[in-house]
């Protein structure tokens, strides 16, 4: 998520891969992408009313066993004024970070954008609702797993980061889930590439 690419520079050699991208109106600003070896039956872009078509942020991928939807969620920006916006939108970079132990400040950070309890809470709305986070479902409660840090203040060496994110599955494909977590030793952006493997 978060390619901030025209359909222009997707450009590159990646052999046996379909490649599709959505990208916002606005040069540099927002997109997503989906590259994978098997093509799906079907690719949708965006979704419902207009206001929701514009920003590059939703590629769905229809499997025969399953959507993919990938996702870039806004972030609700300063003073939380985009936060009504934000509200509507569900992602992979879903720019929030659930619980405590999703971020190495919680007290400090609490109502920041990506911390506030309305994020939080519409975050636990939708786990309730039949979803799963399955980097917890396969690592518990375990703590210091970032996806983003800031590029201030060497946030990345010292690992203050947030787990922004995610891989969320619904609950009738939470038995397939081998394996989901978060591959924080690649380097080249403030954030790093998450995973997950399903069985077939």
């Amino acid at each position: 998520q978060e390619t901030k690419l025209q359909p222009e520079q997707a450009v590159f050699d990646l052999p046996g891969y379909h490649r599709y991208f959505n990208s916002a109106d606005k040069k540099g600003y927002s997109g997503t992408a989906i590259l994978t070896k098997t093509e799906p039956l079907s690719v949708t872009y965006d979704f419902g009313d207009d206001m929701h078509r514009h920003e590059g942020r939703i590629i769905t991928a229809e499997y025969p066993a399953f959507y993919l939807v990938c996702c870039y969620t806004p972030n609700s920006q300063d003073g939380l004024k985009r936060l009504p916006y934000r509200m509507q939108v569900y992602c992979g970079d879903l720019n929030v970070a659930h619980r405590e132990i999703d971020l190495k400040n919680p007290k400090t950070n609490r109502q920041n954008p990506g911390f506030s309890d309305q994020e939080r809470e519409k975050m636990s709305v939708l786990l309730d609702a039949g979803f799963v986070d399955t980097f917890r479902y396969i690592h518990g409660d375990v703590t210091d797993r970032y996806s983003w840090w800031s590029y201030r203040f060497h946030a990345r060496d010292k690992n203050v980061g947030w787990r922004i994110d995610y891989f969320i599955v619904s609950q009738r494909l939470k038995d397939k889930v081998k394996a989901a977590d978060i591959r924080d030793n690649i380097f080249g952006s403030d954030h790093c590439p998450v995973y997950l493997e399903l069985e077939d």
